[in-house]
């Protein structure tokens, strides 16, 4: 455009812009003078040229957990064209912990989906969608240059290989048409050249066709009563050294295989059509990654005791008359959490630098979904009770498994706790979740005899509910003795469910 736009001092027009009452609607008209401000236009055309029109909010793919990297597009909520409100969803972002929603921060339309649903490992930062303010023109958006998808990780130039120095190859003595070659083991070899012998004379009995030192010996002895002679070999003609092809510089040895067949055929994992490419969640793999720092990285120690549930096991009944249900895992998590109330000692954590006492006790749980294992945290288990527990772990479990956990409701925590019993498992150890510095592995409870004594000291045998727990523990922070402590108070605790009161 040729003309070029002034808008001149004029208060009424500055007025206007900053928002003053008492000026009517004013309008743009050309003067000759350039272009100057006059009543009568449309101020809606004035606002919607490109000059004065802003640019669009940019929805970058943020950061929902402390251990994110990158993550994937589930769902876009909200399609292209449609008005958005702060705070509403816009999609369904799956972080290396669970899938959350991503709400919207600013009033508008969402103009441009970037990156469309299904999209997997979105790189932190990376640019997903663009929203513009209600009146602009949302189908003519552009992406900005300065951020765009992210570009692909390009691979790492091979490096061309160096050219291989001249290698002599020594001459190899022909094989002669129609005679068999052994495998000859160093003490046969030369028994068979002390007696001018050929081991084609006789019979290899050795593994995978080796021409052991028995066999030779076998052969002595037939020569020596006359039913074989000696072999003289032929001298073969002189081979004229030929440089030797590819193929034949990457051959094995100089003897042909036996026909014997090997013991085992070795495998060949890398081989195509030998496997079967299974996709990894990020929450999975964050998890492999997790656990192979912690046990790389991490001293474990671990400490094993068996507690009796035959108080918990009456309590959970006469509470299962009232109508109350709990479990036992609801009585093992409350008991973790007053021990470490008495032993603050333990409620710590490693951040790299040195231990931390933490001043909460919020106890993660290991739930198993079909993405991996997840840890949701009961808050301030000490201060709950058995009831307040086992509601909590009833609601996080099933958001759980369906991929709905908040942040906050899955990161931090002092201590973890994972019960394999309901799988049959006696006891197992546990691999720590860092920072935390211990987690208890708990077993099932099972039904064992046990020789006591009655009150007139007569030994008799007694069925007693024993369950299993190991304690790993971060050496750095909780010592032996320290850990030893903890689970003789941990079983005083639940072994007499009083003291949970």
């Amino acid at each position: 455009m040729a003309a070029s736009w002034r808008l001149g001092c004029d208060p009424r027009l500055l007025r206007y812009l900053v928002g003053f009452p008492g000026c009517r609607s004013i309008g743009l008209v050309k003067g000759a003078l350039g272009w100057s401000v006059s009543r009568g236009a449309n101020w809606r055309w004035f606002h919607s040229t490109q000059w004065l029109r802003g640019d669009p909010i940019k929805i970058l793919m943020p950061s929902l957990s402390p251990t994110m990297e990158e993550g994937n597009i589930v769902k876009w909520l909200k399609k292209e064209g449609e008005a958005v409100s702060a705070g509403d969803a816009l999609c369904e972002i799956e972080t290396d912990k669970a899938v959350v929603t991503l709400d919207a921060s600013d009033d508008g339309i969402l103009a441009k989906i970037v990156v469309e649903e299904g999209s997997k490992n979105i790189r932190l930062g990376s640019l997903i969608g663009l929203i513009v303010e209600e009146g602009e023109d949302w189908k003519h958006v552009e992406i900005p240059k300065d951020v765009g998808p992210p570009p692909p990780v390009s691979k790492p130039s091979e490096p061309r290989p160096s050219p291989e120095p001249q290698i002599s190859i020594p001459v190899k003595k022909e094989h002669i048409p129609g005679t068999l070659r052994f495998r000859l083991s160093p003490a046969a070899r030369n028994i068979l050249e002390k007696h001018s012998l050929d081991a084609s004379q006789g019979t290899a009995t050795g593994p995978r066709g080796i021409f052991t030192k028995e066999d030779a010996l076998r052969l002595v002895q037939l020569k020596q009563t006359g039913k074989i002679t000696e072999s003289r070999p032929t001298p073969a003609p002189a081979a004229t050294p030929t440089a030797p092809s590819p193929l034949q510089t990457t051959a094995g040895p100089s003897y042909p295989r036996p026909m014997i067949p090997p013991v085992s055929t070795p495998g060949q994992p890398s081989a195509v059509g030998t496997f079967t490419e299974i996709p990894a969640s990020n929450i999975r793999r964050v998890i492999a990654k997790r656990l192979t720092e912690s046990k790389s990285t991490v001293p474990h120690a671990y400490a094993t005791a068996d507690c009796d549930l035959g108080a918990v096991l009456k309590v959970r009944q006469d509470l299962v008359k009232d109508d109350i249900k709990v479990s036992v895992n609801d009585f093992i998590i409350k008991a973790a959490a007053v021990t470490l109330k008495q032993m603050p000692d333990v409620n710590v954590s490693w951040d790299g630098e040195g231990p931390k006492q933490l001043p909460f006790i919020d106890i993660s749980v290991a739930v198993a979904t079909d993405k991996g294992l997840l840890t949701p945290i009961i808050k301030d288990a000490a201060a709950k009770g058995i009831q307040e527990i086992a509601d909590s772990v009833k609601a996080l479990s099933k958001k759980a498994r369906d991929g709905k956990l908040l942040p906050e409701e899955y990161q931090g925590g002092s201590f973890s706790i994972s019960n394999l019993g309901m799988f049959g498992i006696d006891e197992f150890t546990a691999v720590i979740n860092p920072p935390q510095a211990c987690i208890l592995a708990v077993g099932r409870f099972r039904p064992v005899l046990k020789l006591t004594e009655d009150e007139e000291g007569n030994a008799k045998l007694q069925q007693r509910q024993l369950i299993t727990v190991t304690m790993s523990s971060d050496s750095r922070v909780v010592d032996d003795e320290l850990a030893t402590r903890f689970l003789k108070s941990f079983k005083a605790n639940l072994e007499n469910p009083i003291r949970l009161a």
